[in-house]
């Protein structure tokens, strides 16, 4: 699993648009190295660029800033995961079709697809610099908005808005903190079980 969660080629893109997904996905690769061995703060655009062969110029073609490598498609996750939250049983608690769609994101890679040293390195850049944290913290605040009028529709009448807006803004700690924890784990320890960890906390309270 990795911070900048992405699926392999559909069916329906061209070839221009899966020959720009790899360029994409090979200044990713080099960027995330750059960042752990030298720190997020200390690279800039024009030693990314370079180390991919390419000018500056072409690699915002593909990435509006640095930020953008490890962040990704800030709404992807999100809608993944009130697709998955939609089609819950409407009867399940709340807390637990969160929980399931939030585990059908980390886990929506087929086996052997992913990378998980990777992911790990891309987590561990992702909470080392104050500029990703607050990008993080707009791409949460925008799945926020995504998710919290599903779980308001789930609920009594009385301040569903606000306890939604709670219940949503907890999972998403969840989320995070399990990611974390999963970044830096010194064994093989999957982001399935420290999510079902970390929901498994507040469960009792929701």
């Amino acid at each position: 699993m990795s911070s900048t969660t992405s699926s392999g080629p559909s069916s329906g893109q061209t070839l221009r648009e899966i020959g720009r997904d790899a360029v994409r996905a090979r200044i990713t690769e080099i960027a995330l190295e750059l960042f752990a061995e030298r720190g997020f703060e200390q690279v800039t655009v024009e030693q990314i660029a370079a180390e991919a062969g390419m000018s500056a110029r072409t690699f915002h073609r593909y990435f509006p800033a640095k930020e953008d490598v490890v962040i990704g498609d800030p709404a992807r996750g999100g809608e993944f995961v009130r697709g998955v939250l939609a089609g819950r049983p409407q009867d399940e608690p709340v807390w637990d079709s969160l929980r399931l769609a939030f585990d059908a994101l980390v886990t929506q890679a087929p086996p052997g697809a992913g990378d998980d040293e990777r992911g790990k390195r891309s987590m561990r850049v992702l909470v080392s610099a104050a500029s990703l944290r607050a990008r993080s913290l707009e791409k949460h605040l925008l799945w926020a908005r995504m998710l919290t009028p599903l779980v308001a529709a789930r609920l009594p009448d009385d301040d569903a808005a606000l306890r939604a807006e709670i219940i949503v803004q907890s999972a998403l700690a969840c989320f995070d903190v399990a990611l974390t924890a999963w970044a830096n784990a010194k064994d093989d320890t999957t982001t399935s079980e420290l999510l079902d960890r970390s929901f498994a906390t507040l469960r009792p309270q929701v």
